[in-house]
């Protein structure tokens, strides 16, 4: 197994990059989109913690930067709950964005009764919590270019 704490190879850094960029350009089916200035920096964050294989980090700056996309630029509103923004505004599928948001909360949101993330679970399960992430990005992205023409 390779050492968790050192950054990945060149190769595999610029594969993910190159699978990111892969993606963006399908999900661009128009010429131009709204887009929150915020939420652009907090996907290029998530990024570079996709690139360096930061899997929780993925999930959690997710649903951010989803967050922040569709509360500027869909909702134009302060003060709606994250659960109902995204149930509201988000026009992929409902499972998918609903499975994103309670994935960070497990991650985010520490249950006394019902451990979720321990440090032996982070370093045994980093397969799954890497398909995890790359369904995180693939949805963040659809949120991102959800309406061309805007």
């Amino acid at each position: 197994m390779e050492n968790l704490f050192e950054p990945p190879s060149r190769e595999l850094w610029e594969r993910r990059s190159l699978w990111i960029e892969k993606e963006i350009e399908e999900a661009e089916i128009g010429m131009s989109y709204l887009a929150s200035e915020h939420s652009v920096a907090l996907f290029y964050d998530m990024q570079r913690a996709y690139c360096a294989g930061a899997w929780i980090s993925v999930v959690v700056m997710a649903v951010s930067s989803i967050d922040s996309q569709l509360r500027e630029t869909e909702a134009g509103e302060n003060n709606i709950g994250t659960a109902l923004l995204l149930r509201n505004f988000y026009a992929g599928e409902k499972d998918e964005i609903d499975w994103l948001r309670k994935l960070k909360n497990k991650y985010v949101h520490l249950n006394l009764d019902q451990s979720f993330l321990e440090s032996d679970t982070w370093f045994e399960n980093q397969p799954q919590l890497e398909v995890d992430a790359t369904k995180a990005m693939k949805i963040a992205i659809r949120a991102f270019y959800q309406s061309p023409g805007t």
